[in-house]
């Protein structure tokens, strides 16, 4: 079973260290939700879990192997990742865009299979933007955009997905279409990743939380034993109820 390890992970960039002794693990059917402030090292935490950034201290493991020793296009097939919302981007069209993540399987320079446009319409359509496939990118709305970059990780059929604020530019409709990805995804034994800035999100899709503040993971389980109010009180600096509803979800609201 692939599954991504951090050991005690130093993170951060030369001369600059943002992150100390993060430790983690996910593998299939898992979802891991990283919660805290602005700042606090998500997304360097999630470049040097990808392999993009060289660890600092400990290591990180990708089905049991040094990330590091991995070829780039291996690492590709076993690990997708969906960025923060970017604001420039090529005249791609969206299907043009979503077949790039189909590059760890056929290399390079090779032309698109069958096969390939085939399950690139299809993560188009999964997320409900199958319309969009013959439009320019840099026409589309954020949230349209951000829809097409996760239709691209869907479509690298990797067992691992790296998924940073995937929400953040997208409306209540297609916030809600992400999550119930993430929820069908993880229900396919696919293991993900994500950062949220909203707790409820944390309380619908995760197996379990990490909350961070300050470079480090200050308490990570199962969301209702870590997303307490005294908790998130204490790393957002506001007063957060946390409650169970009659049907057993967990909500979070300010206290006014």
């Amino acid at each position: 079973m692939m599954r991504i390890e951090a050991e005690a992970l130093a993170f951060g960039y030369p001369e600059h260290p943002v992150g100390r002794d993060a430790s983690l693990s996910v593998g299939a059917g898992e979802v891991m939700c990283l919660l805290g402030p602005n700042g606090c090292g998500k997304t360097t935490l999630f470049r040097t879990l990808l392999g993009l950034l060289p660890p600092q201290g400990g290591r990180v493991l990708l089905g049991g192997e040094d990330i590091g020793a991995l070829p780039r296009a291996e690492t590709a097939r076993r690990i997708a990742y969906v960025p923060q919302a970017q604001a420039e981007m090529f005249p791609y069209t969206a299907l043009d865009l979503v077949l790039m993540g189909r590059i760890a399987h056929r290399g390079m320079f090779a032309g698109p299979s069958s096969e390939d446009i085939a399950i690139s319409r299809q993560a188009l359509a999964d997320l409900g933007i199958a319309a969009l496939a013959e439009r320019d990118v840099t026409r589309l709305s954020g949230g349209q955009r951000q829809l097409v970059i996760v239709a691209r990780a869907l479509a690298q059929a990797a067992p691992l997905i790296v998924m940073d604020e995937p929400t953040a530019s997208l409306d209540f409709g297609n916030q809600v279409r992400v999550l119930s990805e993430v929820r069908r995804l993880a229900g396919r034994d696919i293991g993900i990743v994500l950062s949220t800035h909203d707790p409820d999100h944390a309380f619908a899709v995760a197996t379990r939380v990490a909350l961070m503040a300050d470079g480090k993971i200050v308490a990570s389980g199962p969301p209702r034993e870590i997303l307490t109010s005294e908790r998130l009180r204490s790393v957002y600096g506001v007063e957060v109820s946390v409650e169970v509803l009659s049907d057993g979800r967990s909500v979070c609201s300010p206290k006014w």
